[in-house]
């Protein structure tokens, strides 16, 4: 059964979190479907605040934009509008179209670095891994100025992240066949040694040890380079998760980054509260993830809390109980309702990928549909 709120939404209050979104983009070849290394061509033709708000990525075939601090909804759907016609037209001018879906559903041929220092060794330190297909992420950042607080939510955060992935399952074809995974991205990135399922730290002191020790040993090149799923930005005063594809449609991106930001809240309260992160062992929460990467939200997902598999969307019922007082402070509870209705009526971008491909037998079909989404507002 669906969540039902016992209360009416409510205008957000003053304890309302800040947000702000990362999303990543393909460049696709509109006749072939392959990925196109024209990053460059596209960032060079943004411009103003477009431009500033634009970030190379590791790839030649993809594009990164960025919102400023957003104090709600509203706001950030309006910016993620902006960036993306921006982004848009800029492919188009490059002879690309910019593609939101998560890993590259049919070949990318040029798989070099960008020339930068950085990414060269990356590639050197991790060889053909470094050079695997583009695959495009979505981060949430809420605003949690406090890095002792930050590491503590991130421990609670663990239980539920799985619930989040599943949501935004985005990536089931590659090299033009499907996977039989809603999230191939996710597949893909398991390869790497410092991304993951976050895991549990005493304090704030005990993540950053835990950090040296782990650059000492060659795993990561600095400290930028811890993409577990949920982190203290080493660059914002935020927690930063980071464990879902990038979504096909706005108002998909708009319902994610606004259950992690309610969610952030809701563990902010708990651990002032003294209420301690559940332990939950590091195979079980692997485990979990792998599952809403296979399942997204058409099958079932693993409960860290008892244990054992359940329908997918008893999950997601059961994390809007746990988040609706901070989604009604904020806000959102309302926007949120109607669109998780959207999403349990029309599925995930995974489902939705895997639906057209079954109509039309066409993967480009598939491409423009995402394209399409993509550019809608």
């Amino acid at each position: 059964m669906a969540y039902r709120p016992t209360v009416v939404d409510t205008v957000p209050d003053l304890s309302t979190l800040t947000l702000g979104v990362e999303e990543e983009y393909l460049l696709i070849d509109p006749d072939s479907g392959r990925n196109l290394p024209v990053a460059d061509q596209v960032l060079a033709a943004l411009r103003g605040r477009a431009h500033d708000q634009s970030r190379q990525e590791f790839r030649h075939s993809m594009v990164e934009m960025v919102t400023p601090v957003c104090a709600d909804l509203g706001e950030l759907r309006a910016q993620l509008v902006t960036l993306r016609r921006s982004a848009v037209e800029a492919a188009r001018a490059a002879g690309a179209r910019l593609v939101a879906v998560g890993a590259t559903p049919v070949a990318e041929p040029h798989r070099t670095v960008p020339d930068e220092p950085r990414y060269h060794a990356m590639s050197r330190r991790y060889g053909p891994v470094a050079h695997d297909p583009a695959v495009c992420g979505y981060h949430v950042h809420v605003g949690v100025p406090d890095r002792e607080l930050a590491v503590q939510v991130c421990n609670h955060l663990r239980l539920w992240l799985p619930v989040v992935q599943a949501i935004t399952t985005n990536s089931p074809l590659h090299d033009g066949y499907d996977t039989g995974h809603a999230s191939w991205r996710s597949m893909q990135l398991e390869r790497w040694p410092s991304i993951g399922p976050t895991p549990y730290f005493d304090s704030a002191a005990d993540y950053d040890r835990t950090l040296k020790e782990l650059i000492a040993a060659g795993i990561m090149l600095d400290a930028a380079m811890v993409y577990w799923y949920a982190r203290p930005s080493p660059a914002y005063p935020t927690v930063e998760v980071r464990v879902g594809d990038v979504c096909p449609d706005v108002d998909d991106a708009v319902l994610v980054a606004a259950l992690v930001r309610s969610l952030v809240a809701t563990l902010v309260d708990d651990v002032r509260a003294g209420v301690s992160a559940p332990p939950v062992r590091d195979c079980l929460v692997a485990a979990a993830h792998w599952r809403a990467a296979h399942d997204g939200l058409d099958g079932e997902l693993i409960d860290l809390r008892a244990g054992g598999a359940r329908p997918a969307w008893d999950l997601v019922d059961d994390l809007m109980a746990v988040i609706a007082p901070a989604l009604l402070r904020h806000g959102d509870l309302g926007y949120v309702l109607a669109q998780l209705a959207r999403l349990r009526r029309d599925g995930t971008g995974a489902t939705r990928q895997r639906r057209v491909l079954e109509r039309t037998g066409d993967l480009r079909a598939v491409i423009d549909d995402l394209a399409a989404r993509t550019a809608a507002g």
